[in-house]
């Protein structure tokens, strides 16, 4: 499954932590991490000093305390916990799927999954809460969706249309006929 993965698996940049003015990129390859930094500087010994640059396989990086220090001080313990993962093989492939794909997929869950799923990471509480995924349940839902149905669902929102029930909905479509219609009889 490897072979899926991207060349670079990972690449975060920042800033070092005040007062460092200090610039700094972390990437993460298939079989290295790879550490650069720029120092940045008025102070006149450091104007000519040269980026620099730590590049160490995946083994050695989980090896080197003092990368692992600096990593954690400069990105957090998030990122750091993050590309141990990714150096012991333990990728997350789920993340790496398109939205449209991922869309596809939620769109075959319970509600009730839905929900949970939505609380996992704020990638998946956008696309849980997206117009895209609730227009794709309301059509499997629903048998037909006319015209009238869509433009409705672009005013008060997909999510908000599946969870209104028929009743409401007729309502709705009558009260925005009526509407547009006494708009077109007000133009000419």
């Amino acid at each position: 499954m490897a072979s899926w993965l991207p060349e670079t698996l990972f690449e975060i940049v920042g800033e070092g932590p005040a007062p460092s003015k200090d610039y700094y990129q972390l990437l993460v390859t298939r079989s290295q991490v790879i550490f650069r930094w720029w120092k940045i500087s008025l102070r006149s010994e450091y104007r000519s000093t040269k980026p620099g640059e730590t590049k160490e396989s995946h083994e050695v990086f989980l090896q080197n305390s003092h990368l692992q220090v600096q990593v954690a001080l400069i990105f957090g313990a998030r990122v750091l916990d993050y590309i141990f993962n990714l150096c012991q093989g333990k990728f997350d492939f789920l993340e790496r799927l398109s939205d449209s794909l991922l869309l596809n997929i939620i769109s075959y869950l319970d509600l009730e999954d839905v929900a949970r799923l939505s609380q996992t990471s704020r990638r998946f509480a956008k696309l849980c809460t997206s117009d895209k995924l609730w227009e794709q349940m309301v059509q499997s839902a629903c048998d037909t969706i006319t015209p009238d149905m869509r433009a409705l669902a672009v005013d008060m929102g997909w999510r908000q249309m599946f969870f209104t029930n028929k009743f409401q909905l007729q309502w709705q479509l009558r009260k925005r006929k009526q509407k547009h219609g006494s708009q077109r009889d007000n133009q000419h």
